[in-house]
């Protein structure tokens, strides 16, 4: 295995296991939260979720711009190039075909997600 290889698996691992820690809560009651007289389901939940909402809207508007910006760019040099150098952005080109799929399938699997967790809740 390469090194470059062996170093992503470890970052890999070491998000996994980060994502993997949890703590135990050990509650005395169900009852809804109560603050300053407001209850459980006024405490701004749609308002948080309008809030992710736009931050997801934005990363992914400008991922998108950026990767096609990357394109066009890389478009040029592969036509403008020589023989070797085309095959430079070749290799180029598979690192930046995978990430334009993560960024334009993130926002699928966000939603997946969301829509997942908001029918275990209700």
């Amino acid at each position: 295995m390469s090194k470059k290889i062996v170093k992503i698996m470890n970052a890999l691992l070491i998000a996994l296991i980060l994502v993997s820690v949890s703590s135990s809560v050990f509650a005395t009651s169900i009852t809804p939260l109560n603050i300053n007289g407001t209850g459980a389901n006024e405490l701004g939940v749609t308002e948080v979720t309008n809030f992710g909402n736009s931050i997801v809207n934005i990363l992914q508007t400008v991922g998108i711009v950026i990767s096609v910006i990357i394109l066009i760019v890389l478009g040029i040099k592969y036509m403008m190039g020589s023989a070797e150098e085309k095959a430079e952005y070749k290799k180029t080109m598979i690192p930046y075909l995978v990430g334009a799929i993560l960024i334009f399938a993130a926002s699928i699997l966000a939603n997946v997600v969301y829509q997942f967790a908001s029918g275990i809740q209700s």
